[in-house]
């Protein structure tokens, strides 16, 4: 038996799924006119019509509607079907995400998860900056900036820098008033963005939402990264401000001391996201429901 042409079919559901020519020929990478051909040939194919024109408007017809709902489903078996051919077997998620995310927050949780999921495994890729929301990266991503279109995007938390420092240092302010004994000490602050022109310009908000000025004469050490200032700041070479995710390990609060002042939130949400494609997937939407009592157990939303 002769089968449609499966391009034709999957510019068809792109078109209904999205309710848009336009929508469709973004998501598949071609042009509107190539996704309005493939539907025409489909038409053709089936001696049927799938959308009733008028204008610039349309809507599925009766049989639209039924070839729809069948070719949904049919797709969705077909990529399951491959995912399990191309990776060997079910259960198998490549996450993308931060590296300080990975290595402070979500390693130190995974044992719970393969204790309560042993079917599903995990491998990891780090990134430094906007990941490639592509299936031929990663299948599901944590990020900051979700993608607008064709993607489900899951609040994680939201992020909040406070200040911490070692034990040691701790020992040397904790009998002093805040925040003047922090400027006796030297001050690590991170450059999370290199469009950032000002020196300290974590601390400079930090200050700001505390209602004091940062002092101009100051010693800061700036690091390109959170991870490098937060590892300095736990041998006792400064006071640095940290994100709220990265003391919820017992580990990690035996190391820092939390000064107790106030926090800073950045304007960051970190979202679990994943391709609309991947929304029949059951591993991905187990791990993404996990990471979500994570957050609510440990009271970092």
């Amino acid at each position: 038996m002769k089968l449609p042409p499966l391009r034709a079919v999957q510019c068809f559901e792109s078109v209904a799924r999205l309710n848009s020519f336009s929508k469709a020929a973004e998501s598949l990478n071609v042009t509107q006119s190539a996704v309005s051909h493939q539907v025409r040939m489909l038409e053709e194919y089936l001696g049927e019509a799938m959308f009733y024109r008028q204008g610039r408007t349309f809507s599925l017809t009766e049989v639209g509607e039924r070839y729809f709902t069948e070719v949904s489903q049919s797709l969705a078996i077909l990529s399951n079907a491959s995912q399990i051919i191309r990776h060997g077997k079910p259960g198998y998620i490549r996450l993308a995400l931060y590296s300080s995310v990975a290595v402070n927050w979500l390693i130190p949780r995974l044992e719970d998860f393969r204790k309560q999921y042993p079917e599903i495994e995990i491998t990891l890729d780090m990134v430094t900056d906007q990941p490639d929301f592509n299936d031929q990266f990663a299948d599901c991503f944590i990020t900051v900036n979700p993608p607008k279109r064709h993607f489900v995007s899951k609040l994680l938390f939201t992020e909040k820098l406070f200040p911490v420092c070692g034990q040691k240092l701790w020992e040397k302010i904790r009998d002093k008033p805040l925040p003047e004994a922090l400027w006796q000490h030297p001050i690590l602050s991170v450059r999370y963005s290199d469009t950032n022109q000002n020196i300290a310009d974590d601390w400079l908000r930090w200050c700001k939402a505390g209602g004091f000025e940062l002092p101009s004469d100051l010693k800061v050490n700036q690091f390109s990264h959170v991870l490098l200032a937060a590892e300095a700041a736990r041998y006792n070479l400064g006071i640095t401000l940290i994100n709220n995710y990265m003391t919820v390990d017992q580990s990690h609060k035996q190391n820092f001391v939390r000064i107790p002042m106030h926090e800073l939130k950045t304007g960051d949400n970190f979202y679990f996201v994943y391709s609309e494609l991947n929304s029949n997937r059951a591993d991905i939407t187990a791990f993404g429901r996990w990471l979500e009592q994570q957050c609510y157990t440990l009271n970092i939303r």
